[in-house]
């Protein structure tokens, strides 16, 4: 594993470990439940932005050390900072990091243990997929010191109905695994003993497509998500032909026809 940033006490906070096209992020603040300072939003956006132009690697895992996945912002290094440009300055650089993790070419898969809540909770909903395990709780729960959970709101909002999104705004209470699931924030959710190999067998199965493919249909969706009917569609149908005139494409019609495994240009 790479250090990818240190934290002060020469601790690094971020790991990445690539192996078989797939790259893992590991929060490693387990004593603040890996809470979102200044240093972990920097050195996340360090990585994604590293793995963005990276063509070895084709999935991206994002995990954590010890007892949670994710606590959300540092309230006491937030506290240590009291003067709105401040807080300004912070919360965009946790939107460019969120906005990064959709606009690499590779999907993201969030493998989620512990806790989950508010920050935390919003890198969970954006993410490509989310595979939780069955202990698994997430919240948006800034409401409870005050603070209205308004950027995680965002990702929420796209992932649950709007109902069910005011509902974990607005309680600030904890949601089950289970319920996640049946609310639309998770794909997947299993034993605490099988998180692990399903999360590697959801990106093995990613990593088996063409890597050119995934990355331009990623880009297609998330843009349509902004447009109107009319618009998505002709955008769609348009970057839809230009797939078919991938290499990948062309390979993958053939062997289909043909009866055996596509042999993917990049592979």
């Amino acid at each position: 594993m790479t250090a990818l940033k240190e934290f002060k006490e020469g601790e690094p906070i971020l790991l990445r470990d690539d192996s078989d096209g797939v790259a893992t992020l590991t929060l490693n603040r387990p004593q603040q439940y890996n809470a979102l300072s200044e240093a972990m939003l920097d050195a996340l956006q360090q990585a994604f932005d590293a793995i963005a132009t990276d063509a070895t690697v084709r999935v991206v895992v994002l995990r954590a050390e010890g007892k949670a996945f994710c606590a959300g912002h540092d309230l006491k290094e937030m506290r240590q900072n009291p003067s709105q440009k401040y807080y300004e300055k912070l919360f965009a650089s946790c939107g460019r990091m969120m906005i990064s993790m959709q606009r690499i070419p590779q999907p993201v898969i969030a493998r989620v243990h512990g806790i989950a809540t508010a920050a935390g909770c919003q890198m969970v909903a954006n993410a490509d997929l989310a595979v939780a395990s069955a202990e698994a709780k997430f919240a948006t729960s800034g409401i409870g010191v005050g603070l209205f959970c308004m950027t995680p709101g965002v990702a929420l909002s796209r992932n649950l109905s709007r109902k069910r999104a005011f509902e974990m705004l607005f309680t600030g209470e904890f949601i089950s695994a289970e319920t996640a699931l049946d609310w639309g924030l998770v794909n997947h959710v299993v034993a605490p003993d099988e998180l692990d190999h399903t999360v590697a067998e959801l990106a093995g199965k990613i990593n088996a497509k063409s890597r050119a493919a995934i990355a331009a249909g990623k880009r297609v969706f998330y843009r349509q998500l902004a447009m109107d009917m009319d618009q998505a569609y002709e955008y769609a149908a348009r970057e839809m032909a230009c797939n078919m005139m991938f290499q990948d494409a062309g390979e993958g019609i053939d062997a289909f026809i043909e009866k055996r495994k596509p042999v993917w240009r990049d592979k």
